[in-house]
């Protein structure tokens, strides 16, 4: 390891500062060639193989994330270099997680600049407090730099999203699959999640008829007589409409005969009307 000189340390900041972005302008070129690549594949219709190549994307955009906390980092020691310096075997709270920051990360990177600046930081506070960043104890490095080294493949919403950003951004006539909701499938009204049959509903809003109505014998009307009677082949003259119970009277009726016949039970009075009509068809058969 190399000893502490602080001269040194604020050389390497400033060169590792420089370096940081480079790489970072170099690796955005890069990544918009790479899209215009994809967005070729999309409109061949190339979409497996532009899956593929867009997973390589979304890992060098973490990358470059990575590089933009360190050169965040590095300028923070820079401006906070008197913390930096002193003669103590932890640093100081104010710098402490821009060099956890750069002890933990920069071994993932290409720069040879934060390489050297790594080896004074750990030179400086010891083995054992390098240890402990290295393997992270209790956290200790933050959590925004743990996340950008997490190795882990792209889900494939991220990875369908990139690639309607791409075709979006290119002109290219392209969209995602969207996905099937199982809710909207099982609410389609039938039992297993088809079509719903419209004569269920008509059914289910349609009254039944009660067992009164159904049993009630339908009066017979003029004109059911007289069918009745030409079937037999008798000619028979118009008959007059039998007036139902709801019909208004021609004349008023004496009270005494209101009386009586609402006191005659309804059933004898509809039996005498039948057997008046009946009477009457008999007579007519007879002519």
């Amino acid at each position: 390891m190399a000893p502490w000189n602080a001269a040194k340390a604020k050389v390497q900041l400033r060169l590792g500062v420089q370096r940081l972005r480079t790489l970072q302008e170099k690796k955005n070129a890069q990544a918009k060639a790479s899209r215009r690549d994809i967005a070729m594949l999309l409109e061949k219709g190339k979409v497996e193989t532009a899956r593929i190549k867009v997973e390589n994307i979304i890992h060098e955009d973490v990358y470059v994330e990575l590089l933009e906390l360190l050169e965040l980092y590095c300028e923070l020691l820079i401006s906070r270099f008197g913390l930096l310096d002193q003669s103590t075997r932890e640093p100081d709270p104010g710098v402490s997680e821009g060099v956890n920051a750069i002890v933990f990360a920069a071994p993932r990177t290409e720069l040879k600049e934060l390489h050297i600046l790594r080896d004074i930081l750990m030179h400086k506070f010891g083995r054992e407090f390098s240890i402990a960043v290295m393997e992270n104890t209790g956290g200790i490095v933050s959590e925004r730099i743990t996340r950008k080294l997490d190795i882990s493949t792209p889900s494939p919403e991220l990875v369908d999203a990139y690639l309607g950003e791409i075709a979006k951004g290119y002109g290219v006539a392209w969209s995602p699959p969207r996905p099937v909701s199982t809710d909207e499938d099982n609410n389609d009204g039938g039992p297993d999640g088809g079509v719903k049959d419209p004569s269920a509903a008509t059914e289910k809003t349609t009254p039944p008829a009660s067992p009164a109505a159904a049993d009630a014998p339908k009066p017979l009307d003029a004109a059911a007589i007289s069918a009745e009677a030409r079937s037999a082949g008798v000619r028979t003259p118009r008959l007059p409409e039998v007036p139902t119970e709801d019909a208004a009277p021609r004349g008023e009726k004496p009270a005494g005969a209101k009386g009586a016949a609402a006191d005659r039970p309804a059933k004898e009075v509809q039996e005498d009307e039948f057997t008046t009509l009946a009477k009457r068809f008999e007579a007519l058969k007879k002519r």
